[in-house]
């Protein structure tokens, strides 16, 4: 009988014991390992917040830094383009101005040669270019020579010669001035300006062209033999050029006529 009792009476004292070591526990939040990891946890968050203004402070200095050199870059890439702008618009003013002066000096080197060529003659001591250069003065000769205004050439080449006696382009004045002679048919002219450029300039590319128009002003004069000399000496002293190739057609020519 006692042994039954015993059992339901163990089991409610050690009910009643748990209970009560229950009702004496400390509270969670007084727990001291409790309290200092919510300490550390509070410190490490204040930490954070503390990294993490500094990262934003960082970035937006950068940005800032960004921006302001990005803004330096378009200030840059906008004055290079204001000077781009600026050299354009300056040059094409100079070219402008420039084609203006050319196309007065034109006209006006026009209306002088045509008021020399509708003349006829050259007033003496002029050239006709009167202020030209000597390519100038040359070139303006030599298109009165292949507009067959001869005796205009002439004069435009002999006025050339007095005026430009140091020109690289004396030779081939020379030469032209005998030529227009020659196209006028005054040989014995012709002769004697064609002689010039054999002893004046012996080293010119003109002079076997000079001695092929010396044999044919003989031809025309009919001096046969001062011809045939002339035109043959042609041959034997340039006997690569097209003087002398043409020099072996009139010595065939004078052959066939039997002069």
């Amino acid at each position: 009988m006692f042994s039954r009792m015993r059992v339901p009476s163990l089991v409610a004292f050690a009910i009643t014991s748990f209970s009560g070591c229950a009702l004496f526990e400390p509270p969670p939040q007084e727990d001291p390992v409790a309290i200092q990891l919510a300490e550390l946890e509070r410190r490490l968050e204040s930490v954070e917040r503390v990294v993490n203004n500094q990262s934003l402070v960082q970035m937006a200095q950068k940005v800032s830094e960004i921006e302001r050199r990005a803004d330096q870059l378009q200030g840059r890439d906008e004055e290079l383009q204001y000077e781009a702008e600026d050299t354009a618009e300056r040059q094409r003013i100079l070219y402008a101005d420039l084609d203006a002066r050319i196309q007065e000096l034109e006209r006006s080197l026009q209306v002088r040669n045509t008021n020399v060529l509708e003349g006829g003659t050259l007033p003496p001591g002029q050239l006709p270019v009167p202020g030209g250069s000597d390519r100038d003065n040359y070139q303006a000769a030599f298109e009165l020579l292949k507009e067959e205004r001869y005796d205009m050439a002439a004069a435009s080449f002999k006025e050339f010669l007095a005026a430009f006696p140091d020109s690289e382009l004396v030779d081939n004045a020379q030469y032209w001035l005998a030529e227009s002679y020659y196209a006028s048919n005054d040989y014995e002219q012709a002769l004697r300006d064609f002689q010039v450029v054999i002893d004046d300039h012996p080293r010119s590319s003109k002079v076997p062209d000079a001695l092929l128009k010396m044999g044919l002003c003989n031809y025309n004069l009919k001096r046969w033999n001062e011809a045939r000399a002339t035109l043959s000496r042609v041959q034997q002293d340039y006997a690569e050029t097209t003087a002398a190739r043409l020099a072996g057609q009139y010595l065939g020519r004078m052959d066939s006529e039997g002069v």
